[in-house]
């Protein structure tokens, strides 16, 4: 019904990823497994939508506050995740990174502490310091296979007298953890035990691989939250812009609205992509769901081929995302050194400290592609590998 194995020519249309890899990694034409976007077309529904929007001709100023977009916003909370927003406490902003830098400067003061668990999202690292304030560091810890955080060892961060903020990834990016119910309630008695505020960024909540289902932020909460997310990820529309997500309180949603409307003048959303968002949500559920089975299939051949290849990795398929996090330290292969050999065989990975220095000696592989390009990736890696253990 579609065809995720298309292979599709991105070089030559400003792609990040393609066109531009060597901002990063300092060569050109390397094939790429690195920024989160993905080598596949977004969804039919969303493609007619679009088109449809394009052919009116007319791209004018638009709003998000009307019931076409809240609606179903509500209604993919509501049918995915078991959770029923109020339309009257959504907000739109113009990315989710942009909507946390907002809810921490409404909600701590320069030198102020944010606790990320780590490994975290690069970009949460540059928000953070970009704002002056402090990373307080809270360590991931893997536990037969699976990434757990040491509830004790929160609470000592959680209590420091100048911690405001937990910034939490869920699910977790990189390492693809996607939280219980029970830890999140953990991490929610803590935070209001300590007066600590929560941000959480869920913006590959749609992107479940494994049995253990998301659970919103806004379900277990106690103190005061904001949830951001978006369609952009597992729709694959990042290049359109636009997030949403849910504050709650009526003065932080007042002063959020007097920050993005009048202290940066952004009162207009981009109108594809609020287009996208309702179409993607009320029509894109089945694209959604084959495009998950088949990144399963890429991530069952990753670990088909890297244990085989070398089975003390024994790397296992996260339980969401659609990034591999893969423990090269088994290995003993320096990290520039392995970074030096995958460019020599003409392939970008990215490494592992990019996430921190809990991610040293990582790697992070986007397997949001074709299978050929994948099989293509994983032999070079391996021939890297190789290169390296002489």
């Amino acid at each position: 019904m579609f065809n995720f194995d298309e292979v599709i020519d991105r070089r030559g249309s400003w792609s990040t990823q393609w066109d531009f890899v060597a901002d990063r990694f300092g060569v050109s034409d390397l094939l790429p497994f690195t920024i989160s976007d993905m080598d596949f077309r977004t969804a039919p529904a969303v493609q007619q939508a679009l088109a449809q929007r394009v052919a009116h001709g007319v791209l004018g100023y638009s709003r998000w506050q009307h019931d076409d977009f809240l609606s179903a916003c509500c209604h993919w909370m509501s049918s995915r995740f078991g959770y029923q927003p109020d339309a009257d406490t959504l907000v739109y902003g113009p990315s989710v990174i942009y909507m946390v830098a907002q809810m921490l400067r409404r909600w701590s003061h320069l030198d102020d502490e944010v606790v990320l668990h780590t490994p975290a999202y690069d970009a949460f690292y540059k928000t953070v310091r970009g704002n002056q304030r402090q990373v307080l560091e809270m360590p991931l810890q893997r536990d037969r296979g699976r990434w757990r955080c040491d509830m004790a060892a929160l609470e000592t961060r959680l209590a420091r007298p100048r911690c405001k903020i937990l910034l939490l990834c869920s699910p977790h990016n990189p390492t693809g953890k996607v939280w219980t119910t029970t830890e999140l309630q953990q991490m929610a008695a803590l935070c209001d035990r300590h007066g600590v505020r929560v941000i959480s960024d869920e913006i590959h909540m749609d992107m479940i691989m494994g049995n253990q289902p998301h659970t919103p932020w806004a379900s277990v909460a106690r103190s005061d939250w904001a949830l951001f997310t978006s369609a952009s990820k597992s729709f694959n529309v990042p290049g359109l812009t636009g997030a949403w997500g849910i504050i709650p309180d009526a003065a932080d949603r007042a002063a959020w609205f007097q920050a993005l409307k009048n202290a940066d003048g952004l009162s207009s959303p981009a109108v594809l992509a609020v287009t996208a968002h309702v179409a993607a949500y009320r029509h894109g559920e089945p694209w959604l769901d084959a495009l998950r089975s088949y990144l399963y299939g890429n991530f069952t051949r990753v670990a088909d081929r890297l244990n085989t290849e070398f089975p003390g990795l024994n790397w296992h398929i996260p339980e969401a995302t659609y990034l591999a996090w893969i423990d090269m330290n088994a290995l003993g292969i320096p990290e520039e050194a392995l970074q030096q050999a995958l460019i020599q065989q003409r392939v970008a990975i990215m490494p592992g400290s990019t996430y921190g220095d809990a991610g040293s000696g990582f790697l992070r592989l986007n397997v949001g592609c074709p299978r050929s390009k994948i099989e293509d990736g994983i032999s070079r890696l391996i021939a890297a590998i190789h290169q390296l253990q002489g």
